[in-house]
C-alpha cells in the first residue's frame, strides 16, 4: 500500500490558513490532558480534583514553548538568520524531547502551587503524553515530515513530494513512514503504562513516570537509526539517540530508586 501525500492546509479562515499540523498537535494535547486528569482523579479521590485541567493553559504553554525552542536550539544556523521564523510553529518544528521539558516544569509549577509531590502530577501526565504523542505524529504525515530511508519496493511506502525530499534523497519517490511507526509504538506504550498505572500507580509513586522515559528513549532510539531528516548530528550520531541514551538510563535508575523505595519506605 502507497500511502499519499495530503495537503498541509485544512481551510482557510478570514484568508488565514488553518493548518492540519495545528489542528492534530491541539487534539492530542486536548485527549492527553483530558486522559491526565481523568487518571489523576481516579487515582487520588482524596486530592483536590480537575488540578491538571486547571492547570492546563500553562501547561500547553510551556510545553510548546519548550518543545519550539529546543527545536530552534538544534537549528541554529537557520534560525540565527531567520529569527521571526522562530515564532512560526504552523509547519513544523516542535521537538518531543522540548516537550517532556516542558512538562516537567508544569509540574514543578503545579506541586509548588498546591504542595503535593512531584510524581503524583507527573505519572498520569506521563501516561496519558504516549496517548498525545501517538495523534500528534499524524501531524509529521500532513507536514511530510519525520520519514525515514526511502523503501526498496515501489508497491508500499509513504511518497514524499519532491519539495519536502532531503537534500541527497531527491529521485526517491516512497519512503519508510517512520512518523506512523512511532505513532504505533506510542499506543501501544500507552496502553502498557495505563495497566501500570492503575495497578501500582497509587503505591509506586514514580514508576509510571520513569517507565514512560525508558520505554519512550527505547522506540526514539531505533526510530531515529532509519529517519533522514534528524535536527542535528554529533559526527554521526543524531542528537535524538543521544538523548535518548540519558533518558533510557535516567529511567532505569529511576524505576530501580522507586522500586526500593517500595521495600523500605523509611529510606
Amino acid at each position: 500500500m502507497i500511502i499519499p501525500a495530503q495537503n498541509d492546509i485544512a481551510f482557510n479562515l478570514f484568508g488565514i490558513s488553518v493548518y492540519w499540523y495545528g489542528i492534530i498537535l491541539a487534539l492530542g494535547m486536548f485527549f492527553a490532558l483530558i486522559c491526565a486528569n481523568k487518571l489523576f482523579n481516579e487515582c487520588h479521590p482524596e486530592l483536590k480534583k480537575d488540578i491538571i485541567l486547571e492547570f492546563s493553559p500553562h501547561i500547553i504553554i510551556c510545553g510548546i514553548l519548550c518543545a519550539r525552542l529546543y527545536f530552534c536550539l538544534l537549528n541554529p544556523h537557520y534560525y540565527l538568520f531567520h529569527p521571526l521564523e522562530i515564532f512560526d510553529i504552523r509547519e513544523g518544528g516542535l521537538s518531543i524531547h522540548g516537550g517532556i521539558i516542558g512538562g516537567i516544569l508544569s509540574t514543578i509549577f503545579i506541586i509548588k502551587k498546591y504542595k503535593l509531590n512531584f510524581m503524583t502530577i507527573i505519572d498520569p501526565i506521563a501516561c496519558a503524553t504516549f496517548l498525545g504523542q501517538a495523534i500528534g505524529r499524524w501531524g509529521n504525515y500532513f507536514n511530510s515530515e519525520a520519514y525515514g530511508l526511502p523503501v526498496t519496493s515501489q508497491k508500499w511506502g509513504l511518497f514524499i513530494p519532491q519539495n519536502r525530499r532531503i537534500a541527497g534523497f531527491s529521485e526517491y519517490e516512497l519512503f519508510h513512514p517512520t512518523f506512523l511507526y512511532e505513532s504505533i509504538l506510542d499506543l501501544i506504550s500507552f496502553f502498557i503504562l495505563l495497566f501500570i498505572y492503575k495497578k501500582f500507580g497509587k503505591n509506586y509513586k514514580g514508576i509510571v513516570f520513569f517507565a514512560y522515559l525508558t520505554v519512550y528513549a527505547i522506540i526514539r532510539f531505533f526510530i531515529e537509526k532509519i529517519r533522514i531528516d534528524s535536527a542535528l548530528n554529533i559526527g554521526s550520531i543524531p542528537i535524538a539517540q543521544i538523548v535518548s541514551v540519558i533518558l533510557f538510563i535516567t529511567g532505569i535508575l529511576g524505576i530501580i530508586t522507586v522500586l526500593k523505595k517500595s521495600k523500605n519506605p523509611s529510606a
